[in-house]
């Protein structure tokens, strides 16, 4: 296991690793271990106790945080006709089709974060799925980048909407902000995804399906939070 450095030791010695803490003082700790010299991203930990191997097990979805990720998102819209200017008006700052599939293909082109597509080109968009499949970047219907309303996809992806996916482990995670958003702004981020997390539970999960929920700084230790607390405001 890799050396910490002193302020990881400082900011591990304020917390109780064998704890669970109520979602305010969760955030206040945070707040306290994130000491890096930078605005450090917050990000939410969450093991489900689902089995992702099985398709009727898979959680994944979008929401738009209500305060953002303070982070910009660079857009490309893959459509054609009248749904280009659609797009550029709304802000997208790559659109276009089959050449900019090409793109991608021959030159490995991937200045941009999100994809978003219509229908009718995701024909062409599959010619690149082993690109951006690895990535996190190819559209998908459940997190509505494959849509013919692409001036509310590109709206939405720019006020600060995030997807999430459980992954082989079982884990999902999430960026939900910024430090420098402050405890009322990250909490209110934090519930948001929660809550979407909370209503995409498989019909076929037996058990307790929150396992562990936990948040951290970029830079800064992990701090768990009482998921069953969460889970009941539902």
């Amino acid at each position: 296991m890799p050396k910490r450095g002193k302020k990881y030791q400082e900011s591990l010695k304020l917390i109780d690793r064998t704890k669970q803490y109520d979602l305010d003082e969760a955030i206040e700790l945070l707040l306290q271990t994130a000491k890096a010299n930078f605005d450090e991203t917050v990000d939410l930990s969450v093991r489900l106790g689902v089995d992702p191997r099985h398709a009727d097990q898979q959680v994944r979805g979008a929401v738009v945080l209500p305060h953002g990720t303070g982070k910009s998102k660079t857009v490309l819209v893959i459509t054609k006709g009248e749904k280009i200017k659609e797009a550029e008006e709304a802000g997208a700052e790559f659109v276009g089709g089959e050449e900019l599939v090409a793109k991608i293909q021959n030159e490995g082109w991937l200045d941009f974060d999100v994809v978003v597509a219509t229908p009718d080109m995701m024909g062409i968009v599959g010619r690149i799925g082993r690109i951006l499949g690895p990535k996190g970047l190819m559209p998908n219907p459940k997190s509505g980048t494959v849509t013919f309303e692409v001036a509310k996809a590109v709206k939405e992806i720019k006020a600060g909407k995030v997807e999430y996916r459980v992954d082989k482990s079982s884990i999902i995670n999430v960026p939900i902000g910024k430090v420098s958003f402050g405890k009322e702004k990250i909490k209110e981020n934090l519930l948001t995804v929660m809550d979407a997390i909370i209503k995409a539970k498989p019909a076929a999960a037996k058990g307790r399906y929150l396992r562990s929920v936990a948040i951290s700084s970029t830079m800064g230790p992990g701090i768990k939070l009482n998921g069953q607390k969460i889970m009941d405001r539902n």
